[in-house]
C-alpha cells in the first residue's frame, strides 16, 4: 500500500468515526490527516521526479560510456613493449607505437620511455624533474660491431 493510499484510508477512518465538527480535538485530527495526504502527495510527486532525472542519468552515462570509448579505445593496450612502467604515459614525447629503450633519470628515479628520434637528437629535458639528459650512442654501437666481428 502507497503512502497515498494510507492516507486516504485514514480518511476514510476519521470520517467513519462520525466525530463532532463543533470539538477543538476533530478540527485538530482533520488538520494532520489533511497534512498526511498532502505530504503523502509530495512525496509521491518527489519519487516520480526521482525516477524521472535517475533514467535521465543513467541516459547520460551511456552517452559519456560510449564516448569515452571512442575517445580512450586504445588505453587498454601496452604502451609500449619492454616497458612496464606506467610512466610512459606521462612522457611528453610518449607515443604508442614507437616506444623502444626505457632510461631511468638519475636525478629523481623516473623511467622514461624513448624512441629513435629522440636517442638521435642526443638529449632530452627529465620531463619529471627537468634534468637534461644526454645519450651517446656512439659507444653503444661500437661495442655491437665487435661483438658482431667472427673471431680469427
Amino acid at each position: 500500500m502507497s503512502n497515498t493510499e494510507r492516507a486516504a484510508y485514514l480518511r476514510g477512518l476519521t470520517e467513519g468515526l462520525e466525530l463532532d465538527d463543533t470539538k477543538k480535538e476533530t478540527k485538530v485530527i482533520k488538520a494532520l490527516v489533511d497534512l498526511v495526504e498532502d505530504l503523502a502527495i509530495s512525496i509521491q510527486e518527489l519519487e516520480e521526479a526521482h525516477n524521472d532525472l535517475a533514467d535521465q542519468v543513467d541516459e547520460i552515462d551511456e552517452d559519456l560510456a560510449s564516448v569515452e570509448e571512442d575517445l580512450y579505445e586504445d588505453d587498454d593496450e601496452d604502451p609500449c613493449e619492454g616497458c612496464e612502467e606506467e610512466s610512459c604515459e606521462d612522457c611528453e614525447y610518449f607515443d604508442e607505437d614507437d616506444c623502444y629503450y626505457e632510461v631511468t633519470c638519475p636525478s629523481c628515479g623516473e623511467t622514461i620511455c624513448l624512441n629513435e628520434q629522440m636517442i638521435e637528437d642526443g638529449s632530452i629535458d627529465c620531463p619529471n624533474c627537468g634534468e637534461k639528459l644526454e645519450f651517446d650512442l656512439d659507444d653503444v654501437v661500437e661495442e655491437d660491431e665487435d661483438k658482431e666481428e667472427p673471431e680469427e
